[in-house]
Parts: C-alpha cells; sequence; structure tokens
C-alpha cells in the first residue's frame, strides 16, 4: 500500500473581509457595492493610524475594490497593521513574502512575520510556520520547531496541522516515531475531511501500525479519500477489491477504482487495469485496452508494464506482432533490472527475433537474469556455455549454472546435470551424483531420466545393480513414448534380462517403438511376427515391419526382406527385389547378404547372370568368414567362372573353410591334394583332410579316404592319422 511523504503545504492568498473599529459607513457600503465609499471611508481612518482600517483598506488594494488593484500598496498597509500587533495582517503578510507577491519573495521575512502571528495564536500562521521550519526556507531546518508549531495549530483544530503533525509522529521527524500519536492527529484530520490523511489513516489500519491490523477500518477511509479524488487510495481501494481485504472480493469494484486511479496517472494502477483488461477479471477481456493502459504505465517507467507490453508485441494480442517493439520494451525493463524482461531480451538475441541475432548480447542478458535466480536463465546460460554460444564452451561454467536451475526444480537443468556428472564434463566423472541428478528429474517425468536412470540400475553404476528398480524406471520412461526406454524394455522382456522372458511384452513395446519409427525395434519386431512369438505368426506383417526398418536403412531388416521376397513368404516371391535388398544389405557390409546376393548372380535370379559379380560378392563374404561364400568363390576358382581358372586360390578358400571344421570344404581340399591341382599331389594330405570330413558326416570323404589308402604304405597312413588328430587337437591352428 501507498503512504504519503511529508511536504510543506502552503496557502495562497485569499478574500477575506475583516472589519476593525467602528467603520459601520464604510462596511455598509461595501456591502452594498459602493466600494469607492468603503474605500474613502477606510482611507480616512486608515491615516489616522487606525490598524483594523489600515488591514481593510489594504484588502480593497488586494482586490482592487474601490481602487485600482496595487499589490505595492496592499504589502505597505499590511506592513502598518502587521506593525501594530494585527495577527491576521502578520499572517497575509507572511504570505505575500512567501510567494513574492507586491514585494520581492523574501522567506526569511516571511518567517519573521508568521512567527509574530504564531505568537498571537494564529493557527493558520502556525501552520506555515512548521512547514517554514519542516523545509527549512528563511529559516535552518528544524523539526523539532515545525513539531512545536504544527502541534499548537493542530489543538487548534487546524486539520492541515493535523495532517503534518501525524507525519511527523508517522516518520519519526522533529519526535519520537510514534504510531499512536499518528493514529490520532491523522483521525482528527481525516474527520474534518482531509483526503491525504485519510488515505494515510487507512493506510495505518491495514498495516496495524498504532492500531490493531482492521482491513475494514481501511477500506472505510481509503473510500472516503478515493471519493476525494485521491489518486492513491482509490489505488488501494481497488487492491482491497481486489484481494478481497475488509470487503468480499469483487473485480467490478476493483476496476472501477483501478480506473479511476489510472485516469489521475497513476502508473501502478494503470498497470493493475491492463492486467485486468488481460485477463479478462471484473471486464471482458479486452487486449487493446490492456495494451492502452500497460503502455501508459510503461511510459511511466513500470518494469512490469513494460516487461507485459514487449509480451503483447511479441504475441500479437491487441496489436499487430512486431518482435521490434517487443525487443524495445524488453530493453527497457531489462535496464531497470527485471529479470523476466531480461530472460526474453536474451531469447531475442538468442533467436534473432526483432533483432539481428547476437549470442554475445543473448550472453550478457542471460547472465543479468541469472544472477537474479531466473531458472529458465540459468538454464539457458549453462546451455550456451555447454555448446560456446556467445562464449567459449566452458564445463565448469556451465555445471554452475545447470547446478542453480537444477537446485530450484528446473527438470531440463537436472537432466543435463546428471550428464555432465555421468560423463565427466566439467567435473570429475561420477555416478552416484548422476544418479541423484537423474533421480531428481526422473521423479518430476522426465523421461530422458528416466531411461537413463534405468540404465545406472541395469550396469550398477552410482547405485547396487537392481534389475527391478531398472524396469520400473524402463518402464515409466517407456510410457511417456520414450522410443529408447521401449526398444531395450522389449528386448529386456524377449531376452529374460532382469524379468522373466515374456515374447508378448517384448512385442508389446516393440510395436510402440517400431510406430515411433525406430528401426531396431520395426527389425525385431518383423522377426516376432515371422516366428510367431509373442504374436500369431504372420509373414505379411513380418515384410510390413522389415521393409520400414530396411527403408530406414537396417542391415538385418533389409536382408531379412531379401531372404522372404527369395522365397515368397508374406509376399509373392519376387527375385527381383530379393536382388534389390540384398545388394543394399550386402553394400552395409552384411556377409549373408553378400553371399546370398553372389548365388543371385551366379544363377542369374532376379539379376542377369554375372559371375564376375557373384566373385566379387562372394569375396566380400568370404573375407567377412562366411564359410558357404568361401567354398562358392573356391569353385568358381576352380571351374574358372568370373575369374582364370586358378587351383592355387581355389585350395586357399577351401582351405580357409576347411579350418572352420566344414566337411565339404574338406573333402575340397583333400581331392585337389589327391589330384595335385594347386599343390603338389601329397596322398597323406589328402588322407588327413578326407578322414577329417568323413569324422565331421562327410559320407565321400570316409570313401575317398579308403580309395587312397589302398596305395599308401602303413606308414603314411599312420602320418596322416596323427596330423588329422593335431589338427583337431590344435583346432586347425597350422593345418
Amino acid at each position: 500500500m501507498k503512504k504519503l511523504t511529508i511536504a510543506m503545504l502552503l496557502f495562497t492568498l485569499s478574500a477575506l473581509t475583516s472589519w476593525a473599529g467602528d467603520y459601520e459607513k464604510g462596511a455598509n457600503a461595501y456591502y452594498s457595492g459602493d466600494y469607492a465609499t468603503a474605500f474613502k471611508e477606510f482611507a480616512a481612518s486608515a491615516e489616522q493610524g487606525d490598524a483594523a482600517a489600515q488591514f481593510n483598506l489594504a484588502l480593497s488594494y488586494d482586490n482592487g475594490q474601490g481602487v485600482q488593484q496595487d499589490y505595492t500598496q496592499t504589502v505597505k498597509l499590511f506592513t502598518k497593521a502587521a506593525e501594530q500587533g494585527n495577527s491576521y495582517a502578520q499572517y497575509i503578510l507572511g504570505i505575500m513574502f512567501t510567494v513574492g507577491k507586491g514585494v520581492p519573495q523574501d522567506y526569511k521575512q516571511a518567517v519573521k512575520w508568521y512567527t509574530k502571528a504564531a505568537e498571537q495564536g494564529d493557527a493558520d500562521a502556525q501552520f506555515n510556520l512548521g512547514a517554514m521550519y519542516a523545509v527549512g526556507q528563511g529559516v535552518q531546518q528544524d523539526y523539532t520547531q515545525a513539531v512545536k508549531w504544527y502541534t499548537k495549530a493542530a489543538e487548534q483544530g487546524n486539520a492541515k496541522a493535523q495532517f503534518n503533525l501525524a507525519l511527523s509522529y508517522d516518520n519519526g521527524q522533529g519526535v519520537q516515531q510514534d504510531y499512536k500519536q499518528a493514529l490520532k492527529w491523522y483521525t482528527k484530520a481525516a474527520e474534518r475531511g482531509t483526503a491525504k490523511a485519510q488515505f494515510n489513516l487507512a493506510g495505518m489500519y491495514y498495516a496495524g501500525q498504532g492500531v490493531p491490523q482492521d482491513f475494514k477500518q481501511a477500506l472505510k477511509w481509503y473510500t472516503k479519500a478515493a471519493e476525494q479524488g485521491n489518486a492513491g487510495a482509490q489505488f488501494n481501494l481497488a487492491l482491497s477489491y481486489d484481494n478481497g481485504q475488509g470487503v468480499q472480493q469483487d473485480y467490478t469494484q476493483a476496476v472501477k477504482w483501478y480506473t479511476k486511479a489510472a485516469e489521475q496517472g497513476d502508473a501502478a494502477a494503470q498497470f493493475n487495469l491492463a492486467l485486468r483488461y488481460d485477463k479478462g477479471q471484473g471486464v471482458p477481456q479486452d487486449y487493446k485496452q490492456a495494451l492502452k493502459w500497460y503502455t501508459k504505465a510503461a511510459e511511466r517507467g513500470t518494469a512490469k508494464a513494460q516487461f507485459n507490453l514487449a509480451g503483447m508485441y511479441y504475441a500479437g494480442q491487441g496489436v499487430p506482432q512486431d518482435f521490434k517493439q517487443a525487443l524495445k520494451w524488453y530493453t527497457k525493463a531489462a535496464e531497470q533490472g527485471n529479470a523476466g524482461a531480461q530472460f526474453n531480451l536474451a531469447l531475442s538475441y538468442d533467436n534473432g527475433q526483432g533483432v539481428q541475432q547476437d549470442y554475445t548480447q543473448a550472453v550478457k542478458w542471460y547472465t543479468k537474469a541469472a544472477e537474479q535466480g531466473d531458472a529458465k536463465a540459468q538454464f539457458n546460460l549453462a546451455a550456451v556455455y555447454y555448446a560456446g554460444q556467445g562464449v567459449p564452451q566452458d564445463f565448469k561454467q556451465a555445471l554452475k549454472w545447470f547446478t542453480k536451475a537444477a537446485e530450484q526444480g528446473t527438470v531440463n537443468a537436472q537432466y543435463n546435470l546428471a550428464v555432465m556428472y555421468d560423463k565427466g564434463q566439467g567435473v570429475p566423472q561420477d555416478f552416484k551424483q548422476a544418479v541423484v541428478w537423474y533421480t531428481k528429474a526422473a521423479e518430476q517425468g522426465n523421461a530422458y531420466s528416466q531411461y537413463n536412470l534405468a540404465v545406472m540400475y541395469e550396469m550398477g553404476q552410482g547405485v547396487p545393480q537392481d534389475f527391478n528398480q531398472a524396469l520400473k524406471w524402463l518402464t515409466k520412461a517407456a510410457e511417456q513414448e520414450n522410443v529408447k526406454a521401449q526398444e531395450k524394455l522389449a528386448v529386456m522382456y524377449e531376452k529374460g534380462q532382469g524379468v522373466p522372458q515374456d515374447f508378448k511384452q517384448a512385442a508389446k513395446w516393440y510395436t510402440k517403438a517400431a510406430e515411433q519409427e525406430n528401426a531396431y525395434s520395426q527389425y525385431n519386431l518383423g522377426t516376432m511376427y515371422a516366428k510367431g512369438q509373442g504374436v500369431p505368426q504372420d509373414y505379411k506383417e513380418a515384410v510390413k515391419w522389415y521393409t520400414k526398418a530396411a527403408e530406414q536403412g537396417n542391415v538385418n531388416a533389409q536382408y531379412n526382406l531379401a531372404a522372404m521376397y527369395a522365397v515368397g513368404q508374406g509376399v509373392q516371391q519376387d527375385y527381383t527385389q530379393a536382388g534389390k535388398w540384398y545388394t543394399k544389405a550386402a553394400e552395409q557390409g552384411n556377409a549373408g547378404a553378400q553371399y546370398d546376393l553372389a548365388l543371385l548372380y551366379e544363377d542369374g535370379q532376379g539379376v542377369p547372370q554375372d559371375y564376375e559379380q557373384a566373385v566379387n560378392w562372394y569375396i566380400k563374404a568370404a573375407e567377412q568368414g562366411h564359410t558357404s561364400a568361401q567354398i562358392n568363390l573356391a569353385l568358381l576358382y576352380s571351374k574358372g567362372r568370373g575369374v582364370p581358372e586358378d587351383f592355387k586360390q581355389a585350395l586357399k578358400w577351401f582351405t580357409i573353410a576347411a579350418k572352420q571344421a566344414n566337411a565339404k570344404a574338406q573333402s575340397n581340399v583333400a581331392l585337389l591334394y589327391a589330384l595335385g591341382k594347386g599343390v603338389p599331389r601329397d596322398d597323406v594330405y589328402a588322407y588327413m583332410w578326407f578322414d577329417l570330413a568323413a569324422g565331421n558326416g562327410d559320407k565321400n570323404g570316409s570313401t575317398f579316404r579308403d580309395h587312397i589308402a589302398e596305395s599308401m604304405t602303413p606308414a603314411d597312413i599312420s602320418k596322416a592319422q596323427s596330423l588329422a588328430r593335431e589338427c583337431l587337437t590344435k583346432n586347425y591352428e597350422g593345418c
């Protein structure tokens, strides 16, 4: 609530008619409007030294009644009367010296004559003398003397003196502060209709100063002062209705009184009136009216009004959207220290709205708002330090401001702070602190934090490993559509990691993630439909999800989709489509796709038959350890298809496959040794590889082994058998 400060109240000279002595003839002439006769009669007596006549003659000169107006003569005659002890003449003479009427302005002379009149008990003179002491005009400033003379005038019922005396007690000027005495004199002045006294008296009841707090009494006196046009009282009365203090809450009445105060230029009332129009409280919502009153208050320097006015220009409420005007008013409010404006001004520079993008200016204003405790500014300031926008990248500063915002409960700051502890950015890596902040953010519903917290529990980082907690937080994140959580949760149910294996739950969460275009989940969901795990087997659905994942570049989905086109599962058999998807997967390095693509080129299925392309893709798959590709590549070298016939290369690739325990490859290696192709003929090694092939289930291996044994010595056979055993013992190393 507002409260007046002490101020000197001076009176202007008023026309008063005072008759001294026996001047009935002059008085009668005056009352009948015969000012000339009245002047003549008064002048005659004044020349004889009659003080009363001198006083009345001075009034005639002052008012220009019966004589031409002449302030010099007025002063001369008031002086004569004053020097004879006429207190009222002394008082008026003090006023003339105060305002410089008929004489040069002279505060010392004013004090002189006020003192003479005051000492004779003139209440108005006592008040004015007190005021001169209060402000130090014509006399050294002396609040004690001011109180002395205010008291004398107040005790005679002078309302203005009562008010100033109350102010003195209220503020402890010239007297010990005493709210009860202040209340007493405010009450006396208020009861005599002094609006300022009524206003301050209401303030004392409102604050409970010198009297028990009483909102109803406050309302009573605010109302009286407000009805006299006191803007401060109108504002405070509006506040009372606005807040329902001392009266039932009534926005309509609040608007009424805000309007009256606002129309008098009260900036606080203008701001509150704008708020009511902005929100539609007590009046129909009207952005144009809100804009009007925000503008008036803003132009008077009200920072909150400047801030809200900027917001209206920014949003285009009540006015066409104008980022430049928004920037103007945000700047004014920001320069007054309004933290919200500082933050929004920083945002404007950050985003280049209404001004050229300027990260340095953004950092400047984020910093100012952040230092005032604005959590959003602290978060954004941390973010620019983290990214190095407008400032050199500085993880320590980022950590500092994320911490401040996080401590105020800003969920994204808590998440980012946790990440910094998790990664050791700007601070030594600390999984326990990461868990603390992930937990705070997770409990506020931040899905990223819930996911990361789940991972911490799963890995046992910063907390004891706890799959139940991991499941709990993954589920919360997944339920918020966090796709990584949905995917991970699906994997846990599919593989039975930390939860009982449950293909239905796995399919459920893969589906949710797949619907969010998560390629890995689309692939896995396709596989579940293909296998009938957790869902009815459905090759068409499998093809659908493999296709979605494949189109996003998922290599396993591309491979499986190609395979389904190749065999006609869930889709009409189509080697061309199979070739297309095998190619995409093969180009990503999938060995199975490279092998199957090579087969298509070798057989001319879906692609023109091309042995060179077949060799190309067999090589790629073979180099990745694909046994069938190694065997087929060796066969092409042995047949000279797509490459010149080369038994050495054939032997190389058969041997590589043979060392992977492939019986077919082992038989082919043995055959090359038996025939001496690509290698000198060697029955011992031929026997060894046939024996190994036979042991791995190749029937031809045992037949050929027994056949070649017929031409071998027992010693060679024994050596071959020994080499075979040694080869197995060494897991084919050095064979």
